[in-house]
């Protein structure tokens, strides 16, 4: 990556000090991403593919009950909500570096196979990033703000679900179970307390919607690449990242061979996209204290996330 500086709103070259002024030199400032089009088509596609995808969890055929699909509603809007501010956690912090950046593209997805009706959302951020300061702030601010949307819908939805006794052999064809990661754990816990023995919880579509939060925060967090996690990991670790890519990639195979074959289709997507991370700009500015107490406490989100097999059928 070149390590030119970017221009001044004047067309001259733009002087990125060091030493003690760096902080409080002035910076270019980028543009405010306007809204076009697509942006709207998008959310508003994918509303509607999520709502379809919540309305089928609950039984209902969209085809011959079109009134009813407004039983959706409590999925779509939960599951939106976590990816929304899971993407403007992002969007401010790059906002806040002076970074060139756009609003949230929504991927909308057919609910027939994806059973969510999206594909997630994502920014683009179309500025170098400066140094490994802006790295950790833009890198880290996504997940932790999506987990704090995350945890009281989660919390919530675990009111509102049932606890039924399921005697073994006596599953329904066609349904599945999803695994339990320890933060899943401890909010069921506190919200559920201890089940008997053969007694599950059919989650509320608010509690599914927190389940994906959860699973979505994880999958973002593996240190791989131009993940969050790769953010993260080069932030805190710079050039040894590269060394625990390659750890957490071996780790993501076995997973797949052993466990949940969708950490294979996950491996293939990251190879794909870039293994390694690229230096920002000024990769010399080391990273202060405060931030790699930020990258600690997201190295323990991605534990408390994991889910070795995240979901499997009866």
């Amino acid at each position: 990556m070149s390590d030119q500086s970017p221009l001044t709103p004047g067309g001259e070259p733009y002087r990125w000090p060091r030493g003690p002024d760096y902080q409080t030199a002035p910076r270019p400032e980028a543009p405010l991403p306007r809204l076009p089009r697509i942006h709207v088509i998008l959310f508003l596609a994918t509303v509607l593919t999520t709502l379809v995808a919540g309305a089928m969890q609950q039984g209902i055929n969209p085809l011959a009950t079109p009134w009813l699909i407004y039983k959706g509603i409590p999925f779509s809007f939960t599951l939106l909500l976590i990816l929304f501010c899971h993407e403007m956690g992002h969007y401010l912090a790059s906002r806040w570096h002076h970074l060139d950046v756009t609003l949230p593209y929504f991927i909308p997805a057919p609910p027939i196979p994806f059973i969510i009706g999206t594909l997630g959302a994502y920014i683009r951020i179309r500025s170098p990033i400066q140094d490994k300061r802006a790295l950790m702030d833009v890198g880290a601010s996504g997940p932790l703000v999506g987990l704090v949307v995350t945890i009281p819908i989660l919390a919530l939805g675990l009111e509102f679900s049932e606890v039924r006794l399921i005697p073994p052999g006596l599953e329904e064809p066609g349904g599945f179970m999803l695994g339990e990661c320890l933060l899943f754990k401890l909010i069921s816990w506190l919200v559920v307390g201890d089940l008997p023995k053969n007694y599950h919880i059919f989650l509320h579509p608010m509690a599914f919607a927190g389940w994906l939060g959860l699973f979505v925060t994880n999958l973002n967090l593996i240190p791989i690449g131009q993940l969050d996690g790769g953010h993260v990991s080069y932030a805190l670790f710079g050039d040894r990242s590269r060394v625990i890519a390659k750890i957490f990639y071996g780790f993501l195979l076995i997973c797949g061979l052993l466990g949940w074959v969708g950490w294979l289709v996950w491996a293939l997507l990251l190879y794909f996209m870039g293994f390694f991370h690229p230096q920002p700009l000024h990769d010399w500015l080391p990273l202060d204290r405060p931030r790699q107490w930020i990258g600690a406490i997201t190295i323990v989100v991605f534990i408390l996330t994991f889910t070795p097999v995240p979901m499997q059928s009866f």
